[in-house]
């Protein structure tokens, strides 16, 4: 029995379980099963490749790239045009776009890439259509953008769904556990909170399941047994997401209160065919990828104000070394920095150090 099967068939057994604290247990492992399965057959896959999937093979550019995940039109090419002036097939049927189309938006002296990827369909996460091949491009995205037609906002659900199948998580962050590995002892569960739903035993069995029988594991938070079987996988992708309803302008006011109420509140209403609220989008775009800008000071010459560098949330010296040559974080000495980031101008920091938004920053290179 091949690992498809293999998957299916746990999958059937969890169709026939019924939920309930009593199967709780046996329901956890099924799932870390499950997720096992699934890294084994994504590393079989790795392994046999070398064929090219054409156009799905993006480079990577820009200061960070967002994806266009939606079914069949929902507008996203539309959308794309819109907010980067790429030429993007339009049309009004299925499938217009059958690769990925990349656009540049460039926004507050940001360049973002934003890529539009075919339409999914139910199902797309275990082979249906181009599916699988979609959804990949997905797991590399600093951003993804879900795009839902204001008369179907319940297609929210699918798309989640799909990238949950294909290890991706939407606005979530890693579980705060740690698994450290012993040579004997058997498993010891150190709890840093208070009560949890998962048991000792439940999370010596899920280790067991994965051939560690010895370690010592910290919880520094309640997770459940599907956040510890993506830890133990390590194949889930933590991305941010943002929600946004088209054709807000076929609807009145009262019609979008009701979708929030299907959806949520979190989300931007545009409509791609107008261009209206394309602008309060861009801005939440630039917002969620959390961008800092960094003005660069050549060493005995003036701060450059008019074109920082662009730089991530948390990002160090050394990240911006990587963007600005592939060469300069062997010949960095130690960095000059003025701002928020240091306690006197021209303080002197090492390669490490966390740079804030709008930080002056000197490289002083090696002799």
């Amino acid at each position: 029995m091949g690992i498809p099967e293999r998957i299916k068939a746990i999958q059937d057994e969890m169709a026939r379980t019924q939920i309930n604290k009593a199967t709780e247990h046996h329901i956890g492992l099924l799932k870390a099963k499950i997720a096992k399965l699934k890294r084994e057959q994504e590393e079989q896959a790795t392994k046999k490749s070398g064929i090219k999937q054409d156009g799905f093979d993006v480079r990577r550019a820009g200061d960070a790239t967002v994806v266009l995940i939606g079914l069949p039109s929902v507008g996203k090419s539309t959308l794309l045009n819109r907010l980067t002036g790429a030429n993007s097939a339009v049309g009004a049927f299925q499938f217009t776009t059958l690769t990925v189309v990349p656009g540049m938006m460039e926004y507050r002296g940001a360049r973002i890439q934003v890529l539009d990827l075919p339409g999914i369909i139910k199902g797309a996460s275990s082979g249906r259509g181009l599916g699988k091949r979609i959804l990949s491009v997905a797991r590399s995205a600093d951003l993804v953008l879900l795009v839902l037609d204001v008369f179907q906002p319940y297609h929210q659900d699918v798309l989640v769904q799909e990238l949950g199948n294909m290890g991706i998580r939407l606005n979530t962050l890693p579980p705060n556990i740690t698994i450290e590995r012993a040579g004997s002892g058997g498993i010891a569960v150190a709890r840093l909170v208070g009560p949890t739903g998962i048991t000792d035993g439940h999370i010596r069995d899920m280790l067991h399941l994965y051939g560690i029988m010895n370690a010592r594991v910290v919880m520094r938070e309640d997770i459940t047994s599907e956040q510890l079987a993506d830890h133990l996988a390590g194949n889930a992708v933590y991305a941010k997401a943002i929600t946004i309803l088209n054709k807000t302008d076929l609807v009145d006011g009262s019609f979008v209160k009701q979708v929030a109420g299907i959806i949520g509140t979190g989300f931007v209403g545009v409509s791609a065919d107008s261009g209206s609220n394309i602008g309060m989008l861009r801005d939440t775009i630039y917002e969620r990828l959390n961008f800092i800008r960094i003005y660069m000071r050549p060493k005995g010459g003036p701060t450059d104000y008019d074109e920082p560098l662009i730089a991530q949330d948390g990002d160090t010296v050394e990240d911006v070394c990587n963007k600005l040559h592939r060469d300069m974080r062997r010949q960095f000495r130690y960095g000059l920095v003025w701002g928020s980031s240091v306690k006197f101008g021209g303080q002197r920091v090492g390669i490490s150090h966390v740079l804030h938004d709008e930080d002056v920053l000197t490289i002083i290179k090696r002799r």
